[in-house]
């Protein structure tokens, strides 16, 4: 299939049946640049939703919604390369990222994964093993580095805009699990231990936070000392932390996640301070930059606008003043890896599988440390 002279990807979705909002923001995000569409799917571990939420959520012929991941892998491999699917998208449970995507890399297939990458930072390990033994690509989704402003500040603080990096602020606040939620299917396996892993609220949104601080910085951990709650009676798993950090090169700072700050939808916010400026983003204004250099006036700086640097610009689709937003950033990493795996002569920057291995370590790094009361070293982990 070709779009503007093009090869147009087609791609599978394991996971992202019914009730999981993520299988369509899988979907439309790496549909939205017309370099991907989806061809087909095993949707569900349960055959008849499988079936039925390929044929009526993403309008797919009855014959490619596949019982199980391990049969639409076997089927698709047997097609010739002009038909069957160039890469998989795993959109399960965190208990099933490795496996699925162990599966479809041995299988022959491309991969891009939702994070965090695994349940344990040794299968994660092993699974990194698997992509270079193949020599496949493989993605994760880190959705909020796809962000222009997020972009505009990693360009800023590379070229010495605010000087060496003294303090990072991160925080990811949420409030949906402010209550137990028995009867919620997200709720109920992201507080599962077995199928969440060792971390509730640090390996759903924390993980996402502790990536934003080294995209946007280009710091890495050095140690850490977390402080883990689960405030929520009977839970199994974290649902608030805190988390200091110190980074290689003398830089310090605070990550904190919380999943019962009621109130909170998705306020992710990072501040960045340095020898002589600062910077802050929130996704509450996804398309406004503060920049704020010493003894001079701030700057506003603003998704589409002048004065940004050329991946910002890149990751922007509309004038400014079109808002742009969570889809968007999302689909700019799907941009990125087809580009990738299409050959095309731009730089293109995702999250490889290195950026999911060393955010199992972190969330162990917190886990362990939570549970031991003392700093964790996790530089070398990784």
């Amino acid at each position: 299939m070709t779009t503007n002279g093009l090869t147009k990807l087609r791609f599978g979705l394991v996971g992202g049946g019914e009730g999981a909002f993520i299988g369509q923001v899988h979907r439309l995000a790496a549909e939205m640049d017309g370099l991907a569409t989806l061809v087909c799917g095993a949707f569900s571990s349960d055959a008849a939703k499988s079936q039925s939420s390929g044929t009526q959520l993403y309008r797919l012929p009855a014959e490619r919604c596949y019982a199980t991941y391990t049969e639409m892998f076997a089927e698709q491999a047997r097609l010739s390369e002009a038909e069957r699917m160039d890469f998989v998208v795993v959109a399960t449970p965190n208990h099933l990222h490795v496996p699925v995507a162990i599966a479809a890399l041995e299988a022959g297939f491309h991969v891009m994964c939702d994070k965090p990458l695994a349940t344990s930072l040794q299968s994660a390990q092993q699974l990194r093993e698997v992509v270079r033994a193949t020599g496949k690509r493989f993605g994760i989704t880190y959705n909020y580095c796809g962000y222009p402003m997020i972009r505009q500040a990693r360009y800023l603080i590379a070229n010495g805009a605010l000087g060496a990096i003294r303090r990072v602020n991160c925080s990811y606040l949420q409030g949906w699990l402010a209550q137990p939620l028995l009867d919620n299917k997200q709720a109920i396996w992201r507080t599962d231990p077995d199928r969440a892993g060792a971390a509730g609220c640090f390996g759903d949104i924390g993980s996402h936070a502790e990536h934003l601080v080294r995209y946007a910085t280009g710091l890495s951990y050095a140690s850490i000392y977390a402080d883990l709650s689960t405030f929520v009676p009977d839970r199994a798993l974290d649902d608030d932390g805190n988390v200091l950090l110190r980074f290689a090169g003398g830089a310090k700072g605070v990550l904190s996640a919380s999943q019962v700050a009621v109130g909170k939808e998705n306020d992710v916010c990072l501040q960045v301070f340095g020898e002589r400026g600062g910077l802050e983003w929130r996704q509450t204004d996804a398309n406004t930059l503060c920049f704020y250099p010493q003894d001079e006036p701030a700057q506003t700086l603003r998704t589409g606008g002048p004065g940004l640097c050329p991946a910002a610009a890149r990751a922007s689709r509309v004038p400014a003043g079109h808002p742009e937003g969570y889809l968007e950033a999302f689909a700019t990493l799907y941009q990125n890896f087809c580009g990738t795996l299409l050959g095309l002569a731009e730089t293109y920057d995702f999250p490889t599988i290195d950026d999911g291995v060393a955010g199992m370590a972190f969330i162990e790094g917190a886990v362990r440390s939570a549970q031991n009361g003392s700093w964790q070293s996790i530089a070398g982990d990784a």
